[in-house]
């Protein structure tokens, strides 16, 4: 168990928490199965929570970046597992009910591709002598050779890449062992793979019936505008993102996607610049999710922040809410934060950011108002959006009808008037809102808590 806790330790920093974005159904003779709904922490259909196994299959490392508590030069305790070692150590897991699927990743032993070749090695025994056929998410070392990323995209459900830090220069300071082409590289490569693939998988006449019938996903109509109201289960979003029209079961290389990381506060760039690189890596590789990471000073070095001085976690989650509005809400990064203005505020959400700063664009009227303008109502979800557009059909709205659709009328209710009529006691002051706000939020239990560990880094593990 001492390599474990070495290494599962060693692996807390790498994000992870994200649902799994595969369905694969048991097998008659393999081991497990993977559900769309979770892997970090996932339900199953007997009801069974269950979690993923997030492990490195060694801490040793050749690279000497200079934020990782694995660099090089770090005096810190080193393990390694054997391929073998690993595989088996996730089927036990797995047979306990402990986990359902595996998170893998690793220090550099030697060169990128005698890390994968030592990964691709357990992932094999997994999947073919275990059989294993649960959620696997691998971690690609910058560098890795193209035939090395087809084959761990072959055994894996996930990919990802992680960009770590968000410029080049930042990379050539803080990396000194990689460059921007190497992390660029194989995103670009896990992108084509997959794009390649469902080209083949809609040309294969052998598999049109069944596509059409079971696995291309119809699309929303826009109904004249770029983006669509795109339905994931219960949820509407808004998005102009490319949806693939493949199923993840019929696929065989990275089902699931790929997705990346950035580490924020390791080096100086605003929110602005996160905000755009992350909208443009979605554009550009398709990812299924851009992970932050609040950095955590943990060693001493002259281009770090000093030891003591973590960056707010507030920053992470105000920075993922912003890219949930991004993805799924019709925002611009520049809307958000500005070149001029460029750091998010972190006493309020982005979206109320926004409209306080657009204070001229409200009242919105409910029952003429655009599903793009009611997304941007703070209060007022893509669900709540989606009702409001059908009760209007036959109702006049009031603000009753908004509550009983579930429409967080605290904050909206500044925002709209029903039948030309607003709410006397919500008087549309950007000022009296902000105070509000943020004293509900300050005396919320769940703040009170968040408060509490607002100087400590969140573990994952």
């Amino acid at each position: 168990m001492s390599k474990l806790e070495i290494l599962a330790e060693a692996a807390r920093f790498d994000v992870a928490c994200t649902s799994s974005g595969s369905n694969r159904s048991t097998k008659a003779g393999k081991l497990g199965t993977t559900h769309a709904a979770g892997c970090c922490h996932s339900f199953t259909e007997d009801g069974r929570c269950i979690t993923l196994l997030k492990v490195l299959m060694s801490n040793a490392c050749s690279f000497d970046c200079a934020y990782c508590v694995n660099r090089k030069s770090a005096a810190c305790a080193r393990a390694t597992f054997t391929p073998r070692e690993l595989a088996e150590l996730t089927v036990e897991f797995y047979k306990h009910n402990y986990i359902e699927g595996l998170f893998l990743s690793s220090g550099v032993l030697g060169t990128a591709d005698a890390t994968v070749e030592r990964m691709i090695c357990c992932l094999h025994i997994l999947r073919e002598e275990l059989q294993f056929n649960g959620y696997i998410h691998t971690k690609i070392i910058p560098g890795t050779s193209p035939e090395l990323v087809d084959k761990v995209g072959r055994l894996s459900d996930r990919l990802s890449v992680n960009l770590e830090l968000p410029s080049a220069h930042a990379l050539s300071t803080l990396c000194p062992d990689k460059t921007p082409s190497s992390v660029l590289a194989p995103m670009a490569l896990i992108h084509t793979k997959r794009t390649e693939e469902e080209m083949l998988l809609l040309a294969s006449t052998h598999n049109t019936r069944s596509i059409r019938q079971r696995h291309i996903r119809k699309k929303s109509s826009p109904r004249g505008s770029e983006r669509a109201l795109i339905s994931n289960g219960a949820c509407y979003t808004l998005s102009s993102q490319k949806t693939s029209r493949i199923g993840s079961s019929l696929r065989s290389f990275a089902a699931a996607g790929q997705s990346t990381q950035i580490i924020v506060g390791a080096s100086p760039e605003d929110d602005n610049h996160i905000l755009k690189l992350s909208s443009s890596l979605y554009r550009k590789f398709d990812l299924k999710r851009v992970f932050f990471s609040a950095y955590m000073p943990m060693l001493e070095d002259e281009h770090l922040p000093e030891l003591g001085t973590p960056v707010p976690l507030r920053r992470e989650h105000r920075l993922y809410q912003a890219d949930w509005l991004m993805r799924y809400y019709g925002f611009e990064a520049d809307e958000l934060v500005s070149p001029d203005a460029p750091w998010l505020d972190l006493e309020i959400d982005p979206k109320l950011a926004w409209a306080l700063n657009h204070i001229d664009h409200f009242p919105l009227e409910v029952m003429d108002a655009s599903l793009e303008d009611l997304l941007r109502v703070p209060g007022v979800g893509p669900v709540g959006a989606r009702r409001i557009l059908q009760a209007r059909r036959t109702t006049l709205l009031s603000f009753d009808d908004l509550k009983r659709m579930h429409v967080t009328l605290k904050r909206a209710r500044h925002f709209l008037t029903c039948n030309g009529k607003r709410d006397p006691q919500s008087p549309l002051d950007s000022q009296l809102i902000r105070q509000r706000v943020v004293s509900d939020a300050t005396t919320s239990p769940y703040n009170q808590r968040r408060k509490e560990l607002e100087e400590q880094q969140l573990r994952l593990f």
